[in-house]
């Protein structure tokens, strides 16, 4: 908004003085660098249980959020030992009823005197190990159980699918990747060269050179370990693009300040490939030829042709 506002007022100017005596002003210098977009979390999924992979429910691309199903995994050894376990069971609650029956048969005849204490404490230490062993036997059904449901794998993180690197059908082992998710939030890591390191500083303003024009973005984070000569910097941008993720973004970042001077562009006139700029001289406008720097804000950087205190005006053609 404040340029479009400027570009309005500089074109209504009427032929007098565009500015005051020209001086040397701070203008920030900007380093253009390749930024590349990445999620600020990228967890994978793994299995923890090795097998078969029987389904997969995701792709590339896809969202997903926070522990929904991804893929499941099945070990079918597990079936035959939940097999075995029940049959275990099944035995096990034979023997407990027809023990209970002799204790309850040892325990009227003991009444009447006509069995022994003995042989009756015999037949409950029985009921007792074989009520034992039942429990024992439901908690590794429920170890079973445990494993068998670890072959769900979840979502970690709500977020886009990144990577599926297996297929329905295939092995996997316990601890394997089936999918990568990137969540938390999306934003721009850079390598910047080291000699630049000193000039950045956390929230300091960026501009992004998209495909929509410029964006504003935030210096974020600046990492302190630097690799192949390289500080490793975040940016946030608001509405960064999720589309393409690693996808690579010119970014420009400030980097230092140096002093120039500056006219209005208004005051730049071109011909036969020159730029000239008119400054106020004691019989009038007097053209000079420039050469000119970068642009910023309706502003142009004049390199050569004008000195500090000269007053550029403009000049009908």
């Amino acid at each position: 908004m404040t340029r479009l506002i400027l570009a309005a007022l500089l074109s209504l100017l009427p032929l007098q003085l565009l500015a005051e005596p020209l001086r040397p002003v701070p203008v920030t210098e900007w380093k253009s660098v390749y930024g590349r977009i990445e999620a600020r979390d990228r967890i994978p999924a793994r299995a923890r249980l090795g097998g078969t992979l029987v389904r997969l429910s995701v792709t590339e691309g896809d969202r997903v959020e926070a522990g929904q199903l991804l893929a499941e995994v099945v070990d079918e050894k597990i079936g035959f030992q939940l097999a075995a376990i029940d049959a275990e069971r099944a035995a096990l609650e034979a023997e407990l009823a027809n023990a209970r029956t002799e204790l309850g048969r040892v325990e009227d005849l003991l009444a009447r005197g006509v069995s022994t204490s003995q042989q009756s404490d015999a037949l409950r230490t029985q009921v007792q190990v074989l009520t034992g062993r039942i429990a024992a036997n439901a908690a590794q059904r429920k170890v079973l159980e445990q494993q068998a449901a670890e072959g769900r794998v979840l979502a970690p993180i709500a977020g886009l699918v990144l990577d599926v690197p297996v297929a329905a059908g295939a092995v996997v082992l316990a601890g394997e990747a089936v999918a990568t998710v990137g969540g938390g939030g999306f934003f721009l890591r850079l390598a910047v060269p080291e000699r630049h390191a000193g000039a950045l500083k956390e929230g300091d303003g960026i501009v992004i050179e998209g495909a929509e024009g410029p964006q504003d973005g935030r210096l974020a984070r600046i990492y302190p370990q630097i690799e192949n000569g390289r500080v490793i910097a975040d940016v946030d941008v608001p509405g960064l693009s999720e589309r393409f993720v690693d996808a690579r973004v010119l970014v420009r970042l400030p980097v230092g300040e140096r002093e120039a001077l500056l006219v209005p562009e208004a005051a730049v006139r071109r011909r036969a490939g020159l730029d000239f700029v008119a400054v106020e001289g004691s019989g009038g406008p007097v053209e000079r030829t420039v050469v000119l720097g970068q642009r910023q804000d309706g502003m142009v950087e004049i390199l050569s042709g004008l000195e500090p205190g000269d007053v550029p005006v403009a000049v009908h053609e």
